[in-house]
């Protein structure tokens, strides 16, 4: 019995997106994702009904991470959702929840149980924003009426990310993120950016402005060229593998292939991207709490002025974003990264166990595909020792690699957050792959066949 199911009677007054019942072709699932990308895109520009225009945003610094857009209804981004991620990821990991995820009941269970806690936590998040001050309305009478749209907008992002999901390229959460860093990285390199002081130059702009003067002031393109190297770097990592060699027994319902040799690549970036949002997620969620126990008048976690930190645990974990810091608040970086890295490193295994990505799951499929190791007698175990060479390692190094660049990446103020762009460069290279998969299997409907596809 799954440890989940005494929350079975919540599940039905949960809706539901349906899973299309017939194989979508290329053109389908993309006519789905950019359907979904416009009303994102739309959703943004609708404002909160009844914010002060004094309002701050407390989590500018990760709010490419959370995918919202401060004073629209999209304020709480994807942040519910990889909140309700976090906590399960941690009670599966810790064994405090026995589920075998792959079973397709267990599974089905955990992603319920997760859109039901994205839910509780969109109307904690909400709660804390509007109650603790962050979202200022322009009358107290306004409270409920913030609260209500923060609510709306966040339940709508929940169920875009599913159809995105289930219909079509790649995740919800993964293409808000890329779209609103997207969107950040063009207006900070090109347009004026409205501030309390007025228009502020965008990096070529006030770079052209700096020339007019006479004064060519170069330190205006840092965080341009932080973009563009922060960039270089990830492609670079998502393009080193390692490739273990393979070779073609029997394929159970497919006959035999003799002599057929190739590779099985491992990505160095095996965990992708998720250790990251994980964390900075994590980050957010020790603010919002942070700000809570300011406002019953017991900051133990720190205090918070014009929604930044700025003593105590909440001010040692907000994120640094000037690399100036490591000569002016030294202990704040050295505590900032260690915590960051190791975060990073847990949330690593945890998605590679929770995923289904670890040595045991993926040696159970390949020996189910007929797969062995050169020079090795065909067996399940075999398969399992070779692979458990590889797989921990890359999980430990891919989450301190991917969490290394985001850290030296926020400190150099890259355009979009140096964390974003990572995510960015991330979840673009796998969704062109993704795409290019389903475009070559629909061309091949043969070879959609052979790999267990309808």
């Amino acid at each position: 019995m799954s440890s989940l199911e005494i929350l079975e009677p919540l599940f039905k007054f949960l809706p539901e997106v349906k899973s299309p019942v017939h194989n979508e072709d290329f053109n389908e699932k993309l006519k789905w994702t950019a359907l979904i990308l416009v009303l994102y895109y739309f959703l943004t520009e609708i404002p909160l009904y009844g914010l002060s225009a004094g309002a701050v945003d407390s989590f500018a610094a990760l709010r490419a991470v959370m995918a919202g857009s401060f004073g629209s209804i999209l304020t709480l981004g994807i942040g519910p959702i990889v909140t309700a991620s976090i906590v399960l990821q941690l009670l599966v990991g810790s064994n405090l929840l026995d589920l075998d995820l792959s079973s397709h009941k267990d599974k089905s269970h955990f992603q319920a149980t997760q859109k039901l806690l994205s839910i509780v936590f969109t109307i904690f998040e909400a709660g804390v924003l509007v109650l603790t001050g962050n979202l200022v309305p322009i009358d107290n009478s306004y409270l409920g009426v913030l609260f209500l749209q923060l609510v709306i907008g966040a339940v709508l992002v929940i169920y875009l990310d599913e159809v995105v999901s289930k219909w079509g390229f790649g995740s919800g959460i993964g293409l808000f993120i890329a779209a609103g860093v997207c969107q950040a990285i063009i207006v900070g390199t090109f347009n004026f950016l409205p501030t309390s002081e007025g228009l502020l130059p965008g990096a070529i702009p006030g770079f052209i402005q700096s020339i007019a003067m006479g004064a060519a002031d170069f330190s205006l393109l840092i965080p341009l060229i932080a973009t563009i190297c922060v960039f270089l770097v990830v492609v670079y990592g998502e393009s080193i593998r390692v490739e273990i060699p393979i070779s073609h027994g029997s394929v159970r319902g497919h006959g035999r292939i003799r002599g057929s040799v190739g590779k099985y690549p491992l990505k160095f970036v095996y965990a992708s991207n998720m250790p990251v949002i994980l964390t900075s997620a994590l980050l957010v969620n020790v603010s919002l709490i942070a700000n809570v126990f300011q406002k019953i008048g017991f900051p133990i976690l720190g205090e918070i002025q014009n929604g930044k930190a700025v003593s105590g645990i909440a001010w040692l974990l907000s994120t640094p974003n000037n690399i100036g810091m490591f000569v002016t608040e030294p202990i704040h970086i050295i505590v900032y990264a260690i915590f960051f890295l190791a975060c990073c490193v847990l949330f690593s295994y945890l998605w590679v166990e929770i995923s289904g990505l670890n040595a045991k799951k993926i040696s159970e499929q390949l020996y189910n595909s007929g797969i062995q190791i050169p020079g090795f007698r065909s067996s399940k175990r075999q398969l399992y020792k070779i692979l458990r060479k590889y797989i921990p390692a890359l999980t430990i190094l891919s989450g301190l690699y991917v969490g290394l660049i985001a850290f030296f990446a926020d400190l150099t103020g890259a355009l979009g957050g140096g964390t974003g762009v990572l995510l960015t460069v991330g979840i673009i290279h796998k969704l062109y792959e993704e795409m290019a998969e389903e475009q070559l299997m629909s061309s091949n409907p043969l070879l959609r066949k052979f790999l267990g596809g309808d």
